[in-house]
């Protein structure tokens, strides 16, 4: 999983919340991007082993992060519910993963949007509503409002894209458990020639 968005959105905060349980305030910018593992019981009989990669969200340090993004297998999009031009930034994060990562299917690749900081409610600038109406314009992409110093949805949302991406993996595998064909033509019977 890969966490995307604007600089002091909390993705750092959001993956220590999750991986570890912990939060801190105090600030530091994400050079290039870190990484946590973390198994997680999906509760239908799947573990799975999960790496979250946490990216730069400022501008100077973003092409660093673009180098992370082809081994992603599903993307969270975080922005924070205070800060309006995060929200609207989204699209180019979106667009931007998926002019790198070239899936197959752009538009059913595990994507999950998570508007954090809801422990700031007094200060909210984006509604719950606009964010559910840009991700259901954008093929349903799974919403979740979150705080990762209150630990609010943080485990709801990370599971929810790890599953939706093994899910995804599942599907795929049953197409390629399937030998290649083998092909019986005359054209190549007349090209191994005789053997006399």
């Amino acid at each position: 999983a890969i966490i995307l968005g604007d600089s002091g959105v909390g993705k750092t905060s959001l993956m220590h919340q999750y991986v570890r349980g912990t939060f801190s305030t105090q600030y530091k910018a994400t050079i290039g991007a870190d990484f946590m593992k973390k198994d997680v019981d999906l509760g239908d009989g799947r573990i799975a082993d999960v790496s979250c990669w946490d990216t730069a969200g400022q501008e100077r340090f973003q092409s660093l992060g673009v180098a992370f993004y082809r081994g992603a297998d599903c993307c969270i999009l975080c922005f924070d519910v205070t800060n309006p031009r995060s929200f609207e930034n989204l699209d180019s994060w979106r667009d931007e993963f998926l002019i790198q990562v070239g899936p197959r299917d752009p538009e059913s690749f595990p994507f999950v949007v998570v508007g954090n900081k809801i422990d700031m409610e007094g200060k909210r600038a984006v509604s719950q509503k606009r964010a559910m109406e840009w991700c259901a314009s954008k093929g349903n992409i799974p919403y979740f409002e979150t705080s990762a110093k209150k630990d609010i949805n943080v485990e709801n949302a990370f599971r929810t894209v790890v599953k939706n991406a093994m899910d995804q993996e599942t599907e795929a595998d049953i197409y390629n458990d399937f030998p290649d064909p083998i092909r019986i033509d005359a054209d190549d019977q007349e090209s191994q020639g005789c053997a006399c």
